[in-house]
């Protein structure tokens, strides 16, 4: 009677943790958030309507909806219609993993450049497209903020009525014949054309359109990576369409499948019952401990515990227990450095006080010395949970041979099985641990710094000297104390919560940031680059001056005066004083009056 009792509490115990494992197996879509856009125009203002668009995009919004995503659905919008459902989208995007965009309408090409036309487009010049349509940049924008996968997809390259009517403002603008190839700048990101580039796509004779009838057959199939999907989808167009339209898929993803869908968990499959473990209790038990093992909780355990007090599975469950508290306290721990931490950087950005700021810093070392303790004691339960697992095995290939089990049950009927190794001993963490291996780490780790552009290298594991200089310009940009010299689960956790870019974007000489990517600097006629990565103005050659000696001039002829002429003047010879000017000498009187002077003889009073 006891006995019986037993057996129905244990079947109402097993029944409760299947339902809960069930309940928790069966949603594995609403782990992560997923949102989807669709857009469908068909009834065109001033152009023939399309029949498909609406129809195609009922089927894609049904599609999404039954794989469990947030769906968004909008047709025949204007240009000022679709810009405001892009920006509510954008901000749905913002905290979701996986971002969809499906758009069936008119889609044309300019200059190279894609655009999608809403339902009051004109265009009856080319230019009008920049006013009356909007690019495919814009929807990039829409997704950019989803955080593991980015799709756009396309069923817009039908044959563009709007072309044929389009007046050339320059006849060197180029109108193409559907949509442009496209390389997606941003990782994770994929674009989806009905038809490849240059080509355009058959709506079809049915109510939907080739395409989105295999899209909506492999789109959302659980499990299947999403390239593989495509190609399915590919080679169905293609036989339905005679080989004539063939999808194309632009962009790339990493190494790791990503299906929109989760594959769903398969039951697992019943134990036939042998007449060894019908009358084996430690079957039983384990059977028990398996389902309180795959809910995986503290109130699954204890639920155990309060069935099987004692033996080798009841402590088993009490070191799992003591892992699921060790995991609690160092969440625990990490949010509570974090929130220290940001005191901290808001009290020395106010400008505290020298004491505050002391005290702040003491308050997130000690947390960060908590943080440390837990993680430490996370792992030793960890090592002693694996250690008891190895044990628990060894038991189970005993128990599984019945020689051996008949054996041991003879010579030990009433033993016990062996303790669970006690929290003091000793255990080797390091070859124990649990969780991806360190290259695995290092390698997401570096694919986050990718994305948030602090690393430019490829993201290969090894985490070197690069990775290390990387993720301490994250640490300066984004005001964190990360450890650099080994990638940690803690610095992936950091790095995901960015959701734009981190480090500013550094081009080499030559080249200019634009956006998140490098564009190349191209000086106009006339300019050249210089070392300051300018363009600068070509100087002309300047004239050499050149110093040119006169010629020698021919000396003028000496100028031919008259020859003067010789002025001889005659003096009168000194005659004696005793006579005058005739020769005859002079009286007395004469001589007394002077007349011997030449004066006087001048002056007529004298003879």
């Amino acid at each position: 009677m006891m006995r019986s009792g037993l057996l129905k509490l244990r079947g109402l115990f097993s029944c409760g943790v299947l339902l809960a494992a069930a309940l928790l197996v069966s949603e594995p879509a609403f782990a992560e958030k997923r949102v989807a856009l669709i857009l469908g125009n068909s009834i065109y203002q001033n152009v023939p309507p399309l029949s498909n668009p609406i129809n195609d995009g009922a089927v894609m919004a049904a599609t999404f909806k039954n794989a469990g995503y947030d769906v968004v659905s909008r047709f025949d919008l204007s240009a000022l219609d679709t810009r405001r459902v892009l920006r509510d989208f954008a901000d749905r995007a913002r905290d979701a993993d996986i971002a969809v965009v499906y758009y069936a309408g008119h889609g044309m090409e300019v200059d190279g450049t894609n655009y999608l036309i809403p339902v009051d487009a004109k265009l009856e010049r080319d230019t009008d497209i920049y006013d009356e349509a909007f690019s495919l940049d814009r929807i990039l924008v829409a997704v950019e903020p989803a955080k593991q996968l980015r799709l756009v997809i396309l069923d817009a390259c039908r044959d563009n009525p709007f072309a044929r009517n389009m007046k050339h403002s320059l006849a060197s603008r180029s109108i193409g014949r559907g949509l442009a190839k496209i390389e997606p700048a941003s990782p994770n990101t994929l674009i989806a054309y009905s038809a490849k580039a240059g080509s355009t796509a058959q709506d079809g004779d049915g109510k939907n359109s080739p395409f989105t009838t295999a899209l909506a057959q492999h789109l959302t199939k659980p499990g299947l990576d999403i390239r593989k999907a495509f190609g399915f989808v590919r080679d169905d167009v293609l036989k339905n369409t005679g080989n004539r339209q063939e999808p194309f898929v632009y962009g790339s993803l990493g190494g790791n499948d990503v299906p929109l869908v989760p594959a769903r968990a398969e039951p697992a499959a019943p134990v036939q019952a042998t007449p060894q473990s019908q009358f084996n209790p430690q079957s039983e038990t384990r059977r028990d401990y398996e389902l309180a093992l795959q809910v995986g909780n503290k109130a699954a355990m204890n639920a155990f515990i309060a069935q099987h007090p004692e033996g080798f599975y009841a402590s088993l469950a009490k070191l799992q227990l003591e892992k699921l508290a060790a995991e609690e306290a160092h969440a625990a721990a990490s949010e509570k450095a974090r929130i220290a931490e940001q005191e901290r950087a808001r009290l020395a950005a106010e400008g505290a006080r020298k004491d505050t700021q002391a005290k702040a810093d003491a308050e997130a070392k000690s947390t960060e010395a908590a943080r440390l303790a837990a993680e430490k004691a996370k792992q030793a339960a960890v090592a002693q949970q694996q250690a008891a697992e190895a044990d628990r095995q060894r038991s189970e290939k005993i128990t599984s041979n019945p020689i051996v089990a008949s054996n041991s049950a003879a010579e030990t009927p009433a033993a016990t099985p062996e303790p669970a190794p006690t929290p003091e001993r000793k255990t080797n963490v390091a070859a124990l641990s649990e969780g991806p291996p360190q290259a695995d780490i290092a390698k997401s780790v570096q694919s986050e710094l990718r994305r948030v552009g602090c690393l430019k290298a490829d993201a290969d594991g090894d985490w070197n000297t690069t990775s290390q200089r990387s993720l301490t310009l994250f640490n300066r940009y984004a005001k964190t104390r990360l450890d650099t010299k080994v990638a940690s689960n803690d610095a992936l956790d950091a790095i995901k919560q960015k959701s734009s870019r981190v480090c500013p974007l550094a081009c080499e000489h030559g080249f200019e940031a634009d956006g998140d990517h490098c564009s190349k600097i191209v000086c106009g006629e006339g300019s050249f680059l210089n070392d300051d990565n300018e363009c600068e103005k070509r100087r002309g050659k300047e004239p050499v001056v050149r110093r040119v000696r006169p010629e020698a001039r021919p000396m003028p002829e000496a100028r031919q005066y008259p020859q003067a002429r010789q002025a001889i003047v005659v003096r009168p010879s000194v005659r004696d004083p005793s006579r005058s000017s005739t020769g005859r000498p002079l009286t007395g009187l004469e001589r007394q009056q002077g007349c011997n002077s030449y004066q006087a003889i001048m002056s007529g009073v004298c003879p």
